[in-house]
């Protein structure tokens, strides 16, 4: 289920939940997408912003259907994912507080690509794609910017690609923590053993047994059900660098 309701910056205090009102800042202006934006440009996107709320299991996402909004993460956590022809799952990202889901927009005609579910219940900022992209249209330079942004995501997606051609389970699952200990909240990697798995093509067992490995060279450590945290960086990234050549 869902609800919605239309605020604006103005109208802040009124949504005590918004982990961006303690520094009075715009959601915008921590998002990627939007960060090339002149302030008064991501002032009118976020004063015509809508507020949904998702509870944990909705797909408020559904693959094939029309991209009409970016939508940012406000709080929870949201599974992005596909299925193939058996109906088996693969998970493509699990996104947290402060990301978007914008993938797909520039497309002539716009859908999406995926579905995204709702591990958590969810409230996001949806932002209409028509407004942005008449802003883009009207700002030349940020047009470049963004041009320049895509490029960098190209180069995550072939990083992604290589990942997931890398052999040994150790290695991948190692890259797989870099990855995500580089965007995770607090510190902390909120994935539960069947979402890593699926995001990197192994078994949860073998993803089970090679994060105790991880632990014994203390590179990694459980916090409870479903967290991880990187405990030493460095030498996780170095195993990583050093061997996957070696093991791919």
């Amino acid at each position: 289920m869902q609800t919605e309701r239309t605020c604006n910056r103005k109208g802040e205090e009124r949504i005590p939940d918004c982990p961006f009102h303690g520094g009075k800042t715009l959601c915008t202006s921590q998002i990627r997408i939007f960060k090339a934006l002149p302030q008064k440009e991501q002032e009118i996107l976020v004063d015509s912003a809508v507020h949904a709320r998702y509870e944990k299991g909705f797909a408020m996402i559904e693959e094939d259907s029309p991209v009409k909004d970016i939508i940012v993460i406000r709080r929870g956590r949201v599974k992005i994912c596909r299925f193939d022809a058996a109906g088996e799952e693969y998970i493509l990202d699990i996104l947290h507080d402060g990301q978007a889901i914008w993938h797909d927009l520039f497309l002539q005609d716009p859908v999406y690509h995926y579905s995204a579910v709702c591990l958590t219940d969810v409230t996001v900022c949806r932002i209409s794609r028509q407004k942005f992209m008449d802003i883009i249209k009207a700002n030349p330079e940020t047009a470049l910017s963004l041009i320049r942004m895509l490029s960098t995501e190209l180069k995550d997606a072939k990083d992604k690609v290589m990942l997931l051609s890398i052999r040994s389970p150790e290695i991948r699952l190692a890259g797989f923590l870099l990855d995500k200990d580089m965007t995770c909240v607090n510190g902390k990697i909120h994935m539960k053993l069947d979402d890593i798995a699926a995001s990197i093509g192994l078994r949860p067992e073998t993803v089970s047994r090679n994060i105790s490995r991880l632990e014994k060279k203390g590179l990694v450590r459980r916090l409870g059900q479903g967290v991880l945290q990187v405990t030493d960086r460095p030498a996780l990234l170095k195993l990583y660098r050093t061997e996957k050549i070696d093991k791919n």
